[in-house]
């Protein structure tokens, strides 16, 4: 009996780990939600390894093992791999960002996210699938006078942003050819130091080629950009994703280490980060951290500091 459960139980670990591994052979977008929980699938195939090992110590349990090991520390590796410095605690953050998809179909709590975000003391606030909040317009145009989407320069309410300043430069454009009008961009002045924000709703990356498409159009955008840069969104994909890695390589975005998880959320802190805040130098994180109420949303929002470099 222990040999046929050893026997079953190893089959089903090598399946796991060899769909983990081709991401170093080839890229396959069908597998694009297993390399994005590269980490939690690597805990998993451990632990079912050291079952096995108790049914029966083998040689290729031992080597099923050393395999999962390996994935699991690259898997933290490249998250490493993108962590920027954070700023000291004691340096003044220039300017406060909120950046949260709060799901196309919440309008049960509208009222209650448009509470937040007033209270929020963010100087910019990025909001996806922002529909619920449209009637909220006119109430957050007290604190947030400034805004994009939702009726100014688009009619589309996908890709809301809301500013406390004025835009020296606002922009809306599309990525790839799936969906319309899903990337703004804008620039503030703070304090004579002008900042680029770049807002981005990405395309699921199980749907074909599409999210690959998106992040070349997006990659160019940014790269068209000088100065101090930020890249707010849901990109539904972890960085651990290979299209994720190639597109900060070529971008030289960097964000904080480890990242808030964000969905799902009833994962909690055990999900993972699939809404990005991505800066580039001179721009630097002072703190980032996740909103703990999810307010009906599928997503967990993120709030984060800045400052620039001298």
């Amino acid at each position: 009996m222990r040999d046929t459960l050893f026997c079953i139980g190893s089959v089903l670990v090598s399946l796991v780990l060899a769909l983990m591994s081709l991401r170093y052979v080839t890229h396959v977008w069908l597998l694009a939600f297993i390399y994005s929980f590269q980490i939690h699938f690597a805990l998993a195939a451990i632990a079912a390894c050291l079952v096995l090992l108790l049914l029966k110590r083998h040689w290729y349990g031992y080597a099923l093992l050393a395999i999962a090991v390996t994935l699991l520390g690259h898997g933290v590796i490249m998250l490493r791999e993108f962590a920027t410095p954070q700023a000291h605690a004691e340096t003044p953050a220039l300017f406060r960002l909120m950046s949260f998809n709060i799901e196309h179909e919440n309008f049960t709590n509208a009222g209650s996210i448009a509470d937040f975000i007033i209270a929020s003391n963010a100087d910019v606030v990025s909001v996806l699938e922002a529909a619920p909040l449209r009637p909220q317009l006119a109430r957050l145009s007290g604190t947030y006078p400034y805004h994009i989407g939702c009726g100014a320069e688009i009619n589309e309410c996908d890709t809301l942003v809301l500013s406390k300043h004025p835009f020296v430069e606002k922009k809306v454009s599309s990525l790839g050819e799936l969906w319309r009008n899903r990337l703004t961009r804008s620039v503030v002045d703070f304090s004579g130091t002008k900042i680029n924000f770049l807002a981005a709703h990405l395309t699921k990356p199980y749907f074909d080629d599409f999210q690959s498409d998106e992040l070349v159009d997006l990659g160019s955008a940014a790269r068209a950009i000088d100065g101090p840069l930020v890249l707010t969104g849901d990109f539904n994909s972890a960085i651990l994703d290979p299209r994720m890695q190639r597109f900060l390589r070529t971008t030289g975005f960097r964000t904080a280490f480890p990242e808030p998880a964000t969905w799902p959320v009833k994962a909690g802190r055990f999900g993972i980060g699939i809404d990005h805040i991505f800066t580039r130098p001179p721009l630097r994180l002072k703190s980032i951290e996740r909103i703990e109420d999810n307010m009906g949303s599928n997503h967990f929002g993120l709030m984060a500091e800045f400052t620039v470099d001298p």
